[in-house]
């Protein structure tokens, strides 16, 4: 049985786990001012809050619960936008979006609503961008965004105030309900055990499976392994990061010692997908995915990744990641097999890093091009060069024959110009919807030649390549 807490009640259902958690929201608990936009987790109208009881206190996340399984909920605090209410005036997030007449249709302001409420409800820092980094994964077609904008500024000034004891002053300051005061020890008082899963098509986030096979996920049996601790978790020691494979994009996001490895890693992962979607899908089924265009594949090739990959009998064997891909969508994963880690060497003083992407949206989209490259340099000499690019191949590429070149090479324009031309020789891009094969090969190229730009910007520019290319 799944056991959670919904709003302010206690479920208990035998509902099939692999069902959406918008469906049984709408549909089984009438509960619909959570709405159905996209079905695929990019319009945020479907934003639930989801809290997960740690060491006496409750972290909420915000998530978009079109593509995210019933399941997951097990042992947890759900909440929806009626979740927030008060009994007789609107909460703070709700009158900011009314006195900045940020709302017109109406279908899309419960989602902004329940994001802004997991916002205040949130460690992040309180400040503006932040803000509007919560509902980077709600869409409004009526508003222009402004007055939406307007209304997270709003919420950030009342938030100036907020103290440690955050849930206390959040319920004085009517940004939530009293009944949240009573959460955690309802959900310890819940006991919820491991649910009793029998065999069926491993899911942990649901981010992409849910977008592409949610009618065979619904009616059928799924084995979830959203909440198998040996699964989190990342660590770092002697220079190396191991990130288990449930880890999600916000983990990262919110690492501090990754952070301080990688300077520019929020730059990077805001390329990657909204805060709603960051809370929830997690990098082993990313990689096994396998899409040509993933982002963070593309993101741990480049680092030269290491992957443990664990069996039902707890056997381990590692291998590669740039070994792991076949073919179109086909990999080295074994029937009941998993990946358990990703592993990789940290950067050094004299490494550097880089990724970039294009897509039709800045922010939030699915790449045209995206790319990757992890460097080491001394006395201007390459001593080794990884680089990887997506939506050039039928996998996610590793470019082997460009990175051995590089390696041993003066960093020079004439190495990088000469590296181009081999990496055009090992990428094969198609046309389809998201551009032609020369298209492809243009953005290869820019975005190669962007690495060098970006990380090396006094001693590059654009011109240096572009006129030799």
């Amino acid at each position: 049985m799944i056991t959670f807490i919904l709003n302010n009640k206690t479920i208990t259902t035998s509902e099939n786990s692999g069902m959406t958690l918008l469906d049984f929201v709408r549909y089984q608990q009438r509960l619909t001012g959570t709405k159905i936009g996209c079905r695929e987790g990019d319009c945020g109208a479907c934003t639930l809050l989801v809290g997960t009881l740690e060491n006496n206190t409750i972290e909420y996340k915000s998530i978009t619960s079109c593509i995210s399984p019933l399941g997951n909920a097990h042992g947890k605090h759900v909440v929806t936008v009626e979740g927030t209410n008060l009994t007789d005036k609107l909460t703070t997030a709700q009158e900011a979006m009314k006195s900045n007449y940020a709302t017109q249709c109406g279908f899309c302001t419960p989602g902004f609503v329940v994001a802004l409420t997991g916002f205040a409800l949130s460690n992040s820092e309180n400040n503006y961008s932040n803000a509007l980094d919560a509902i980077s994964g709600n869409i409004c077609r009526c508003t222009g965004y402004k007055s939406i904008e307007k209304a997270a500024h709003q919420v950030v000034e009342k938030l100036e105030h907020k103290g440690k004891q955050s849930i206390d002053w959040l319920i004085k300051n009517e940004f939530i309900p009293e009944y949240f005061k009573t959460i955690p020890k309802r959900l310890k008082d819940l006991e919820a055990q491991d649910l009793n899963q029998s065999k069926g098509k491993f899911v942990s986030g649901g981010t992409d499976l849910y977008v592409q096979q949610a009618d065979l996920l619904i009616d059928n049996k799924v084995h979830l392994i959203a909440e198998k601790d040996y699964l989190k978790g990342i660590a770092i020691e002697n220079g190396v990061c191991t990130i288990g494979t449930n880890s999600t994009v916000s983990d990262l996001w919110n690492h501090t010692e990754l952070n301080h490895y990688f300077p520019n890693l929020k730059k990077h992962l805001k390329l990657v997908s909204s805060e709603q979607i960051r809370n929830m899908a997690s990098f082993g089924g990313n990689l096994v995915n396998a899409s040509p265009i993933g982002d963070m594949t593309i993101f741990f090739l480049a680092l030269n990744s290491t992957i443990t990959i664990s069996d039902e009998n707890n056997k381990e064997r590692k291998i590669s990641l740039k070994d792991f891909y076949q073919a179109y969508k086909t990999y080295d994963l074994q029937e009941g097999e998993l990946i358990k880690n990703i592993s990789f060497k940290l950067p050094t003083k004299t490494t550097f890093f880089n990724f970039e992407k294009v897509c039709k949206r800045t922010h939030l989209d699915i790449a045209s091009v995206n790319s990757s490259i992890h460097i080491t340099i001394e006395k201007d000499v390459i001593l080794e060069a990884h680089i990887a690019i997506g939506g050039v191949a039928a996998i996610p590429k590793y470019l082997h024959k460009a990175s051995a070149f590089l390696t041993g090479k003066s960093l020079t324009s004439a190495t990088i110009l000469e590296t181009n031309a081999m990496l055009q020789n090992e990428i094969s891009p198609i046309s389809d919807v998201r551009g032609t094969s020369d298209y492809k090969r243009l953005l290869a190229r820019q975005l190669f030649f962007a690495h060098f730009t970006t990380l090396f910007s006094e001693q590059f520019t654009l011109n240096d390549f572009i006129q030799h290319a």
